[in-house]
């Protein structure tokens, strides 16, 4: 019989982690839900564990960062953030910081959403950045590491993404003609997140990384 997990979830009300977070409490498997959220959320469920924390002050609650596996789910745009400067804060910073607590916790397991395209050497500021967070977070001793890069992510979201909306229209029309565009073809969050979950009951590699069509096949959401 497979051991119950307690799972930890970094951007819980975000497209993905939100998804993620129901998936979770769902599931069989896991017998805890942890959150660290700014904010109250409203959803209640007995398996579910709200942490309401600074990030700016990670040491306030890093004895909290413990369990099985973690999901590190947590993004925003420059338009949201205001500035690169707040948006890599948000994107970079909060996220390797909460890496950082969670292998010193011992964690087991880290998987982390990054995006297509995620490269360190990039002069675009968004795809160098999530490189950067993938180069650091490698280093860490996690016993496994999953990476996914899913490309147009879709869904509903608690804030309207107009960018994200034009470009789901616009694969619908060039998508189909244009066969290099297939690996931008958009996922569902939900998807994603079903992936992660399915990958987290079975992989034992030390690192993984999913690109967007390895994604698919793992996850029981259809699009």
């Amino acid at each position: 019989m497979e051991k119950e997990k307690i799972a930890i979830v970094l951007g819980a009300t975000g497209l993905v982690g939100g998804h993620l977070v129901n998936q979770l409490l769902s599931d069989s498997t896991i017998k805890e839900v942890k959150i660290f959220v700014r904010r109250p959320v409203a959803i209640n469920h007995p398996k579910l564990t709200v942490n309401i924390v600074d990030f700016n002050e990670p040491v306030s609650f890093q004895k909290q960062v413990t369990g099985d596996v973690v999901f590190s789910c947590m993004g925003t745009t420059i338009k949201t953030a205001g500035s690169q400067e707040a948006q890599y804060t948000v994107d970079y910073t909060y996220q390797f910081q909460f890496a950082q607590m969670a292998s010193g916790n011992k964690v087991a397991q880290y998987f982390l959403v990054s995006s297509s395209g995620a490269n360190s050497g990039s002069r675009f500021f968004y795809p160098r950045i999530k490189g950067e967070l993938e180069e650091e977070v490698k280093k860490l001793p996690f016993q496994n590491i999953v990476i996914v890069r899913p490309s147009l992510l879709l869904g509903e979201r608690p804030e309207r993404r107009i960018g994200e909306k034009f470009g789901e229209k616009l694969f619908k029309v060039v998508g189909p003609i244009i066969p290099g565009l297939k690996k931008y073809k958009p996922i569902l969050g939900a998807q994603v997140a079903s992936a992660m979950l399915n990958v987290s009951k079975s992989n034992s590699q030390n690192f993984l990384q999913l690109e967007l069509d390895e994604l698919f096949p793992f996850s029981t959401v259809k699009q």
